[in-house]
């Protein structure tokens, strides 16, 4: 089961943030227009500063021809672009009132977890780049945030957390209890076409049951679900559940006669 925090934190904002603006105390805001103007000055102040001179005779290097061409070079070169203020693409800021909104609302996706008996879980955000290729083919490099490290090994980004959890329980190489209940809340990077409430930078849900044959891990994962959904006050009004079975769609086909 995986619930994107992006998407979660649009509807979020829209149904609940007055109430959960009522639990917090607004601390005092700092204008960041002040602050910028505070930063620009200080660099300014330090540039004229090394610019400025004292009085006296004037230096023999006046004669020489080039030294304003040589003037000139030195401070092109030393010309400073203007700092881009703005995250890179895909990605945002959380200020404290977004880390605020963003801690209550990982706190009540652990809180369902420990309820339902999932322990959290993580791993390194940059892997190795055959994890995802090994399975899905060299395509889909291209909507991965990879590279070839000092080492020369190729890593990427991770872009979902399932292939990581494969590889730590192949790890212990049989040596984990079963069922297995783990959960966790990975930030994930795809280098993917960005649509309304999907960027490539993201927060996921994810609850995983392994060593289950039968429907009762998808029965209490879905329970688990209802319940955080109730619990941060949405109901059937503004989400909905769809289940989907391979199984049952191969039936229908068959019975359609679709190979």
């Amino acid at each position: 089961m995986k619930i994107s925090c992006t998407a979660m934190f649009t509807l979020l904002l829209q149904l609940r943030r007055a109430s959960v603006a009522s639990a917090f105390q607004q601390p005092a805001r700092i204008s960041a227009r002040n602050v910028g103007q505070r930063s620009i000055a200080s660099s300014s102040s330090i540039l004229l500063a090394k610019e400025g001179g004292g009085g006296g005779r004037s230096s023999a290097a006046v004669a020489d021809k080039d030294l304003l061409n040589k003037t000139t070079s030195d401070k092109q070169s030393n010309k400073k672009v203007a700092l881009d203020t703005n995250p890179p693409k895909g990605t945002r800021d959380f200020y404290p009132a977004d880390m605020r909104l963003q801690s209550w609302l990982f706190n009540q996706w652990r809180q369902v977890a420990a309820t339902y008996g999932f322990s959290e879980y993580d791993a390194p955000v940059l892997e190795s780049e055959s994890l995802y290729t090994r399975k899905a083919g060299e395509e889909v490099t291209q909507q991965l945030y990879n590279f070839e490290d000092k080492g020369g090994r190729n890593v990427a980004l991770r872009p979902e957390m399932t292939p990581s959890l494969a590889r730590m329980v192949m790890a212990k190489k049989g040596g984990l209890p079963l069922p297995l209940k783990w959960y966790s809340i990975p930030q994930c990077w795809r280098y993917e076409r960005m649509t309304r409430g999907r960027r490539r930078e993201h927060y996921q849900w994810n609850m995983d049951i392994w060593g289950v044959d039968g429907i009762e891990a998808e029965a209490e994962l879905l329970s688990a679900m209802v319940m955080f959904f109730k619990n941060v006050g949405l109901t059937a009004d503004d989400v909905g559940i769809k289940v989907n079975s391979r199984n049952v769609i191969g039936e229908v086909l068959t019975e359609l006669g679709v190979p």
